[in-house]
């Protein structure tokens, strides 16, 4: 990467101490790389440099910079070493495809009319019914802590098997963890480690398990495209029968069968890490915040009424305003994919000073763009009046980047903004929800941002 500044002799601001082969590792943990470089960015600035094993990172969070980098003509999605990794388990679906790949564009045209707004009414009483899966799950061990984190992750994982492949994985009704999915945590947990320190360390034996779980991962899937080749008359109307039906019709944008295979693994893992993350996030700052909490179950009450076993039609959903603000506002601080970077197409000069040649890619820090200074001096806190229509006029257009930018932001986002707030909406109107004063905030970073050992208890209203 030749990134510079202009004119000659200024240089990108950087961690001050530099250990050679590893890079700029003191004072950071390969756990928590993504809160590391939000300390960088509020002690360096809006745009920093790192080095890590030989790779260089220019970090950007400066609203008008990411403008730049938001135009289509001369910037494109960059694959980093952490997306890269990903390619021996998603191949080049959608989230992990080079933009100058076919199958990209042939699958983003084929599959994007499956994730309009209006498209999520075919969706919505799917996510109806795993939410009252997830109901009578918390029903039935009443005043007992849970594992918020760990039941939105199965309330998403069912939303996005059922909806997308009309495969379940049976998650509130199974005492052990599903096979496939114990196979994807691990793959990804591997692949990421992979582009840390500690991946230098890998021993045989983990290599071996890791090429197993993608193994399975693969056999578990082609099962289900081949059953429901063996079925295709009889096919139920999702995502996997709009690719195998393109590909019988002879679409000029159909993709092949081992691209049908990435693409499901793709939605399965985005589909899901994304949403539980964000729905998790949104339960920690509502029960910190009881003026909040109120106010959204008054809304909820208001606008579905308080019978919780009257079941929210599509049309209700988009009436919570507040609650969609709340999940806004919970994107902003806690965006939970944290970053993308953007690659110049041609050489190129930033109206900041920075030249980039063909190929120099930087990643924007999601988390540190939505603390600028643009969003006032108290940035750092949970407001989501925020997003009232007044007080978002005059805000810079790409100061809120939560879903990527352009063409290749996610195509998932109102399928992802449907749920969550009807699943808030489902809670918010049936329980009480409380959880302990005394947690702090602890944060998992894995392909995602998770909070970690947050605990509610739940009561019926």
């Amino acid at each position: 990467m030749t990134v510079e500044l202009s004119p000659p002799g200024l240089t990108i601001p950087r961690p001050k101490w530099r250990v050679p082969l590893l890079g700029d590792v003191l004072g950071v943990s390969p756990r928590t790389p993504v809160q590391d470089s939000m300390r960088f960015a509020s002690e360096l600035g809006p745009i920093y440099e790192r080095e890590v094993l030989g790779t260089r990172f220019v970090i950007v969070s400066d609203p008008d910079v990411v403008a730049e980098l938001s135009d289509e003509t001369r910037f494109r999605k960059h694959l980093t070493p952490a997306v890269a990794a990903l390619r021996g388990i998603a191949g080049d679906g959608l989230f992990t495809a080079y933009t100058q790949e076919p199958n990209w564009r042939k699958a983003h045209t084929l599959l994007a009319p499956a994730f309009t707004q209006s498209a999520m009414r075919g969706y919505h009483e799917t996510m109806v019914d795993v939410a009252a899966e997830l109901t009578d799950h918390w029903d039935r061990s009443p005043g007992m802590p849970i594992d918020v984190a760990t039941d939105m992750t199965k309330l998403t994982l069912e939303t996005i098997g059922r909806t997308g492949f009309s495969f379940p994985f049976d998650s509130f009704r199974r005492r052990d963890t599903h096979p496939f999915v114990a196979a994807m945590v691990r793959a990804l947990t591997d692949a990421q480690r992979k582009t840390t320190p500690l991946g230098m360390f890998t021993t045989r034996r983990r290599r071996a398990r890791h090429a197993a779980d993608v193994a399975h991962l693969a056999h578990v899937v082609d099962e289900v495209i081949r059953s429901r080749r063996d079925t295709s008359d009889d096919a139920p109307d999702d995502l996997l029968d709009l690719m195998l039906r393109a590909e019988r019709d002879g679409d000029p944008d159909r993709v092949d069968e081992l691209n049908i295979r990435h693409q499901v693994i793709t939605f399965l893992v985005a589909g899901h890490e994304t949403t539980s993350g964000a729905l998790s996030f949104a339960l920690f700052h509502l029960t910190r915040r009881p003026d909040l909490l109120a106010r959204a179950q008054e809304e909820v009450d208001r606008v579905w009424g308080t019978d919780p076993s009257v079941r929210p039609s599509y049309e209700q959903v988009a009436k919570l305003r507040y609650m969609r603000r709340i999940l806004d506002e919970t994107l902003r601080l806690w965006p939970t994919a944290p970053a993308y970077a953007r690659e110049a197409i041609a050489d190129t000069t930033l109206q900041s000073g920075h030249r980039m040649a063909a190929g120099d890619w930087m990643l924007v820090l999601i988390p540190a763009l939505h603390r600028n200074s643009v969003w006032g001096p108290d940035a750092d806190e949970f407001d989501p009046d925020r997003f009232l229509p007044d007080r978002m006029r005059g805000r810079p257009p790409h100061a809120y980047k939560p879903f990527g930018t352009g063409e290749r932001a996610c195509i998932g986002r109102q399928f992802a903004i449907h749920e969550a707030v009807l699943v808030l909406g489902i809670l918010l109107q049936r329980y009480e929800v409380a959880s302990d004063p005394g947690y702090r905030l602890r944060i998992e970073e894995r392909l995602t941002m998770m909070p970690t050992g947050f605990t509610v208890t739940a009561t019926r209203r």
